[in-house]
């Protein structure tokens, strides 16, 4: 039997939700719990398997079959398990929700849980600030048995597990971008500020996640293609190494920094083009060494020189861009 439950005032806005799951029974019954337990439901939530051979669309149905909001959509086409196919599904969810009326619209990875007040306090957010076109909750990652804050959590950056968009943002931009490096989520954030729209993490909205960041093509790989990752959305040189210094202090001690950076300059000596423009480019760039305490002036006329000058900029300390790491994590 379907419930069908109604907990949408006129007055409250309303939000739409994508998953995009491949072989996640170990995880998907933390979010599905999570989320019919929000005091603001989502209007829908499309859950797309991309093509699992566990339980995970078994699990999935029967809370379909219970919730009316719910829907499961399958992927059987066989098509390669690469860096973009979590986002050719998350996409596919979001086409499935244009004929629903709601004002927000977001991703939600399989591996993670949250508070039941989590999105009625994000919309809350939204609604206090006109101008804010993406937001989500602080990530949360167990370590020694308990869950702690993720070291990349910054106020300017949403993680690719929880990002809700104000619709007319994420029907601007089209979706998320199927890069062949990851960063999808990177480049939306970027893209939304490059037009005048806010990006804000709410740290009192804890997002815990079940499964360590880079879980899903193994650590080195993941940390390498990170790097490599970086320098196809344009990343300044001197932002990846100060990033870098600062995940020293993080495990593998040294090795994990060196093997992104190895990344980094692989991509920078291979000469391969990169799929952004080089308005983005400038843009984050410009973004980067604001954070630094530097301005980048950029003077290309003829694409050949670039200058350095210091100015005293506030900006958010040194931390992490998104940079797709969720992305990569599937």
């Amino acid at each position: 039997m379907s419930l069908t439950i109604q907990n949408h005032d006129n007055n409250r806005p309303t939000y739409a939700i994508v998953t995009a799951a491949y072989n996640e029974e170990k995880f998907i019954g933390k979010l599905l719990e999570s989320v019919i337990s929000q005091t603001v439901l989502p209007k829908k939530w499309v859950i797309v398997s991309d093509g699992s051979t566990d339980h995970t669309d078994e699990i999935v149905q029967k809370y379909a079959d219970r919730y009316s909001f719910i829907e499961l959509y399958r992927i059987t086409e066989d098509h390669p398990r690469n860096l973009t196919a979590q986002v050719h599904a998350i996409n596919a969810g979001f086409n499935r929700l244009a004929g629903i009326d709601c004002e927000f619209i977001g991703n939600l990875d399989s591996d993670v849980s949250f508070e039941p007040t989590y999105f009625g306090s994000l919309l809350e957010k939204f609604s206090q600030n006109s101008k804010l076109g993406l937001a989500g909750g602080y990530i949360y990652e167990e370590k020694g048995g308990e869950f702690r804050g993720r070291t990349g959590n910054t106020l300017s950056s949403v993680a690719h597990a929880v990002q809700l968009f104000r619709r007319e943002c994420l029907e601007g931009l089209g979706g998320y971008k199927p890069f062949s490096w990851a960063g999808a989520d990177t480049y939306a954030e970027v893209s939304l500020r490059m037009r005048g729209w806010s990006v804000q993490s709410v740290p009192e909205l804890k997002a815990f996640h079940h499964r360590p960041t880079g879980n899903g093509f193994g650590s080195w790989r993941y940390r390498f293609r990170g790097g490599v990752m970086d320098f196809y959305l344009g990343t300044h040189p001197l932002f990846e190494v100060f990033r870098l210094a600062r995940r020293l202090r993080g495990k593998p001690y040294v090795v994990g920094s060196l093997t992104r950076f190895a990344g980094f300059l692989w991509a920078y000596c291979s000469g391969a083009k990169r799929e952004v423009s080089p308005e983005f480019v400038r843009f984050l760039r410009e973004e980067q060494m604001q954070r630094l305490g530097l301005v980048w002036n950029w003077h290309t006329p003829d694409g050949d020189k670039e200058e350095l000058s210091t100015a005293s900029v506030a900006g958010d300390k040194l931390g992490e861009t998104n940079a797709g790491s969720r992305t990569l994590g599937q």
